[in-house]
């Protein structure tokens, strides 16, 4: 890891390129010195990876270089803060355009401007703001599309789009009509490799999502989500997931709706956990609150509504559940990478998937041809997976902290397709193969356990093989009705319990 650049200021410590950047960067000034002065270039590198580092040095390369300004916008005003103040610490004197800057007067004093897209877009409509002599224009998450009412602003210069996922926000404008060509840095894999982010361990639960609806804008509709995600069971399972898998993490979770983060903050609050809830209705204030409360506990939990996707950077996080289900591939990303970064002795995070992501977008490290994507969207959102798929090929794994909890048995797996077939071919009762599960979680039950009170509360862990096994089963007899499903669970669970009578 070897660096171009060491700045030492006030406002923002000794930061210094890595190999990799300067590698990016290099390739990204090969086109600025080449292409025509109106170009349109796209450089994509995951959360995480230091965008802003990277673009605040060529800021600075270029305005040493050809003695012209720039602009970097954004969408956010934490965005707007977070820019401005790494590039003091490149030693580039920058500006924020934000809500109360009416004029530029004083524009000669400054080489860059950092402004949100609104507030831009409104005083240059208004003719209340020229700026001159800017020859480089940088756009931070430039796969949404506010960006490209202000490009007819900027005809005359070089664009410069950053983003994690070249894929645009809306299906109907792909981003590569607004860009000519695209850069692709170091994939995820590579930077954990390379010690620049934490390892994911990913879990995903299995969950039915037909009530969804999909909206206009591709993804599924918040009102659909939340009569889905605030109901009791979906609650029960989230809790449950977080027992499982996140207690004592400092952890983030993500829902569709300010409802359902409502309800989560009452569910987790009920069972005696240390919760806040943050959605785009809080105060500057609420909001600084919050987030300086999550920054300085240690076990905190924080549930919220898209508002953290971007913009936000708590390195401490060590949990990510994404109590949602998106279509957005650029959402998935984000979510995930708000716990990536390396933080102290932290090497690795937990990722808990209760909306099939992970199955209809792949594990969030694995390679991704962004090249293909952002040439062909259309075939790439065509293809995705849909949920029925997913479900119907969902295959329950025990998690490890809970098969320690069953370690006296020599396997846990029961494939009750398997069974089902076997039960039929033998002449008997398909509900025999069901009978025949319920015997086997019995004996894992016993064998792990010293009395009945013991027993029964292992086979509340049980809960979500059972619910997988019937699925499955009911796919195999062509009866998925949700009240077959529900008498069938609380008969399973009846028998379960009652089977323990005697044994001890």
């Amino acid at each position: 890891m070897s660096s171009t650049l060491e700045i030492d200021n006030q406002n923002f410590t000794k930061k210094s390129l890595y190999d990799y950047q300067i590698a990016d960067l290099n390739r990204i000034f090969d086109v600025l010195e080449n292409a025509p002065d109106n170009y349109n270039l796209l450089y994509q590198l995951p959360t995480g990876g230091g965008k802003t580092v990277i673009f605040s040095e060529i800021v600075r390369r270029y305005i040493k270089k050809h003695r012209k300004k720039v602009v970097i916008l954004t969408h956010r005003i934490e965005l707007c803060k977070q820019t401005s103040k790494v590039l003091n610490g490149f030693g580039v004197n920058n500006k924020i355009i934000n809500s109360k800057v009416k004029e530029l007067p004083d524009q000669d004093q400054y080489e860059c401007f950092v402004a949100m897209v609104e507030t831009l877009n409104n005083r240059l409509n208004d003719e209340k703001l020229k700026l001159e002599d800017i020859g480089l224009v940088i756009i931070d998450e430039a796969h949404y599309n506010s960006f490209r009412k202000l490009f007819k602003f900027f005809d005359k210069c070089f664009i410069l789009g950053v983003t994690a996922t070249p894929l645009s926000s809306n299906i109907k404008l792909p981003m590569k009509d607004n860009y000519k060509e695209l850069i692709v840095g170091d994939d995820i894999a590579t930077l954990i490799k390379n010690g620049f982010l934490a390892t994911a361990e990913m879990y995903n639960y299995d969950v039915s999502l037909n009530s969804l609806k999909i909206g206009i804008n591709g993804d599924y509709t918040v009102k659909s989500s939340e009569a889905l995600y605030t109901n009791a069971m979906m609650q029960g399972k989230l809790l449950y997931a977080y027992e499982e898998l996140s207690k004592g993490k400092k952890t983030l979770i993500f829902n569709n709706g300010i409802n359902t983060s409502k309800e989560v903050y009452y569910t987790f609050k009920r069972a005696g956990y240390d919760i806040r809830h943050l959605d785009n209705t809080c105060t500057k204030q609420e909001r600084k609150d919050i987030l300086k409360w999550f920054k300085n506990t240690p076990k905190g939990i924080l549930t919220s509504v898209s508002i953290l996707t971007t913009g936000f950077d708590e390195p401490s996080v060590e949990s990510i559940i994404l109590n949602r289900a998106t279509r957005s591939l650029t959402l998935y990303f984000q979510m995930i990478g708000r716990g990536s970064r390396i933080h102290g002795d932290k090497s690795k995070f937990t990722v808990v998937d209760l909306g099939n992501n992970v199955v209809r977008f792949g594990p969030w490290n694995q390679p991704v041809d962004w090249q293909h994507i952002f040439k062909n969207p259309d075939f790439y959102l065509e293809n995705l997976r849909n949920d029925e798929d997913i479900e119907r090929d969902f295959v329950y794994v025990m998690p490890e902290v809970l098969r320690k909890r069953f370690k006296k048995s020599k396997d846990s797996n029961f494939d009750i397709k398997e069974e089902y077939k076997k039960v039929i071919r033998q002449g008997e009762k398909s509900m025999k193969a069901i009978e025949n599960s319920i015997a086997q979680h019995s004996q894992m039950c016993i064998e792990n356990s010293e009395d009945v009170f013991e027993a029964r509360d292992l086979a509340k862990l049980l809960h979500e093989d059972i619910c997988y096994r019937i699925k499955q089963y009911c796919y195999c007899i062509m009866n998925s009705t949700k009240n077959y499903k529900d008498w069938l669970l609380e008969e399973y669970t009846r028998k379960l319990r009652l089977s323990f009578n005697g044994k001890f």
